[in-house]
């Protein structure tokens, strides 16, 4: 592996579908049919790309020690020694700070400050907060919510209380599955964990998975009553929806408890169950967004 290589490698351009939750608010809000709304959250994905990478760049140059320690990720180019530390910790610098004087110009001052927030997460994350319990799931957990806010932030529309409600314990669900999956390395015999993990027990996860994923379902329900209720014509399409959720969030948890989790991505891109169940979703809320 060359340099050049690496340096895509360590940015990890696969980890960028996370970024498409700035799509969900204008999406929610039906106003990405509108030019200047869809440029817009186009620059704001494009924002969070570079931002996000910053941090893998940030991350990877602290923990190239730990990660060499580990079976898999002594193989990133930082810990492999492709990609020098300082190396890294310039690139990290350059690509947070371009994104936020990116995010000033093009998009405003709240959606910088959005992004310098997630960038200051992330940095405490990294240096101390792994290693604190709880605090380092609601951290993982931010970084899901901020991009949702970003979003809004972007096209400049309001969020309803329900939806970051949904974002934030949807996210808290999903982190605390990616634990579990780590979780069973260390009980397997991993090494170079976080410090954070060896406080937690399967148990304990589980109770935060199942809690989290009750609120999300119930704001869920919430928020779909409160689309429909100021719908044009009281759509019902926005009550549909929660059928879809509930099954896909029950798809998932099944999944967790398969041993999946470690990659939130993966799971969802490579199960066709949850596919599906997102395409319907997807189709249900257009036709309430978009129909007549």
């Amino acid at each position: 592996m060359g340099l050049a290589a690496g340096l895509v490698r360590t940015a990890r351009p696969r980890q960028w579908i996370k970024n498409l939750l700035v799509f969900a608010a204008p999406g929610a809000a039906g106003v990405l049919t509108h030019g200047t709304a869809l440029g817009r959250s186009l620059i704001a994905f494009a924002i969070f790309c570079l931002a996000a990478s910053g941090t893998y760049f940030m991350n990877d140059a602290l923990d190239r020690e730990v990660d060499r320690l580990h079976p898999d990720k002594r193989h990133r180019p930082v810990a492999a020694g492709v990609v020098g530390p300082r190396t890294a910790a310039v690139a990290a610098a350059l690509l947070l700070a371009g994104s936020i004087g990116l995010g000033a110009a093009l998009l405003g001052g709240e959606f910088a400050l959005a992004v310098g927030v997630y960038a200051g997460i992330n940095l405490a994350y990294s240096v101390w907060l792994k290693r604190e319990p709880i605090l380092d799931l609601a951290a993982v957990a931010s970084g899901f919510l901020i991009r949702a806010i970003a979003g809004g932030l972007a096209v400049g529309v309001p969020l309803s209380n329900w939806f970051l409600i949904v974002a934030s314990f949807g996210s808290l669900f999903m982190v605390a599955g990616k634990r579990q999956a780590d979780h069973r390395e260390l009980e397997l015999g991993g090494i170079g964990h976080r410090g954070a993990l060896g406080a937690y027990s399967q148990q304990f996860l589980r109770f935060i998975r199942g809690t989290s994923a009750g609120i999300a379902i119930t704001a869920y329900c919430f928020w779909a009553f409160e689309k429909a209720s100021l719908a044009p014509r009281g759509h019902v399409y926005f009550e549909l929806t929660i059928v879809p959720f509930v099954l896909a969030i029950l798809r998932y948890a099944l999944l967790l408890e398969g041993g999946a989790g470690g990659a939130p991505e993966d799971v969802v891109l490579r199960d066709r169950t949850i596919l599906l169940l997102g395409t319907v979703w997807a189709a249900l809320f257009a036709a309430g967004v978009y129909g007549p």
